[in-house]
């Protein structure tokens, strides 16, 4: 009985604990909706209005001010190009060191993710000095190579720990049947790899979709993403809440679309389910 009772005791303050911190996680993006459907004047009342009237005229005026549809075109085709260009340079390079394994492979994978922890801010001054003189300050182009080579270090990782998962000695195999390397690939790695593909390029592609300081740096009114057109409602007049609302919302709610449609690729990523 002692037992019983110690255990409905625990489930219970398990479960309030769950809910808690969903709370605490999700209260953040729930108000931003609110306030999304706000006026101003709602959106900075004491004490906080949580019975109001919604309009859309805050999304309105955020389409009728700033081009949307730009600074998403430019979002997507960054983030999408990003990602794949990135996968089609860690591939290769996770996979010559999950399969041919030199002395500095540990070495070269360390240092790789060392350049992960240092500031962003530290390299923006050569960055953007590269990008003016070669012509790519406020270009699509300049942003997916900035994209690229600031996520490869975490693409690399991933898809070597994908790889190293898989025997070598299905790779032997298959070139003992006559399979050459494009075969391998095709017939051998990639449905192998397929999980740890996906979920190298969702989190990509959503670091990708995320990332600010790369943008408000180097790009502006041709090539800003949606971080530059949510940077803009700020002013020396103070912030609109409800407009920037109306804008974050609009920012994240593609990327948290596709993130819960992707959802399964993902799960099947992180549990390594293409290689069990």
């Amino acid at each position: 009985m002692t037992t019983r009772k110690n255990f409905s005791w625990l489930f219970w303050l398990r479960t309030l604990t769950a809910w808690g911190v969903t709370f605490l996680l999700f209260f953040p993006l729930g108000w931003l909706v609110l306030t999304a459907f706000k006026t101003e004047l709602q959106a900075i009342s004491v004490p906080p209005l949580l019975l109001f009237t919604p309009t859309l005229e805050n999304f309105e005026i955020v389409q009728e001010r700033s081009d949307y549809m730009l600074y998403a075109t430019n979002s997507l085709i960054t983030s999408v190009a990003s990602t794949i260009l990135g996968l089609a340079l860690a591939f290769p390079a996770a996979y010559a060191m999950a399969f041919f394994k030199g002395k500095y492979t540990k070495d070269i994978l360390m240092w790789m993710l060392s350049t992960k922890m240092m500031p962003a801010v530290g390299a923006l001054v050569p960055v953007y000095v590269m990008a003016q003189t070669s012509g790519l300050l406020d270009t699509r182009t300049g942003l997916i190579i900035v994209f690229t080579l600031s996520n490869l270090p975490i693409m690399v990782w991933m898809l070597y720990s994908y790889l190293k998962e898989i025997p070598a000695e299905i790779l032997e195999a298959s070139r003992m049947d006559g399979a050459g390397l494009w075969q391998e690939f095709r017939y051998v790695l990639l449905p192998l790899t397929m999980g740890g593909l996906a979920s190298t390029g969702l989190l990509t592609l959503v670091l990708s979709w995320n990332e600010a300081f790369w943008s408000l740096n180097l790009s502006a009114a041709k090539a800003g993403t949606l971080a530059t057109l949510i940077a803009s409602y700020s002013s020396p007049e103070g912030l609109f809440w409800a407009k920037l609302s109306a804008a974050s919302f609009m920012a994240i709610a593609p990327i948290v679309v596709f993130g819960w449609f992707s959802q399964k690729q993902l799960v099947q990523g992180l549990t390594f389910g293409a290689v069990k």
